[in-house]
């Protein structure tokens, strides 16, 4: 995966950022809705919880991915496996506790941070689809290369 964002440019990243909170904005809007309609307005609550850790999280990777960048340390790695590992032990703590608090907020927040993936699946595979630059640069996936 992190081979495929490497025939990125920082606008197009930039884009598919962008693009990808404007659909959580929007799914969240539409959980919310389609919630307190249907008597739930609790799971819609949990889902807006957690469209925005995954959000928050989407964020701060962008930011911790900058700074590693431009660091002079020899291993840019390191830093960035564990600040990941951090912030994917806290969003699984901040659930379990919502669910265990709270089944349907915790439940919904389950369900908001898969909606927000599938969106930035979704966005990502879009942009790879539409952009054919990407489709002609080295070393990219193409039809038949399965085998490889």
């Amino acid at each position: 995966m992190v081979n495929v964002f490497s025939h990125f440019s920082l606008p197009q990243i930039s884009a598919v950022a962008r693009r990808t909170s404007l659909v959580a904005l929007g799914l969240a809007v539409v959980a919310l809705a389609v919630s307190i309609v249907l008597g739930h307005p609790l799971v819609g609550l949990g889902v807006v919880v957690g469209l925005v850790m995954a959000l928050a999280n989407f964020r701060l990777i962008a930011k911790a991915t900058a700074k590693a960048t431009a660091s002079e340390r020899p291993d840019k790695r390191r830093p960035l496996v564990f600040n990941t590992l951090f912030r994917l032990a806290a969003i699984t703590i901040v659930v379990f506790a919502l669910v265990f608090l709270n089944q349907q907020v915790g439940f919904g927040a389950l369900v908001g941070l898969a909606l927000f993936q599938f969106a930035l699946l979704a966005n990502v595979t879009v942009f790879m689809l539409r952009d054919s630059d990407w489709a002609q640069a080295p070393g990219a996936p193409g039809v038949g290369d399965e085998g490889k």
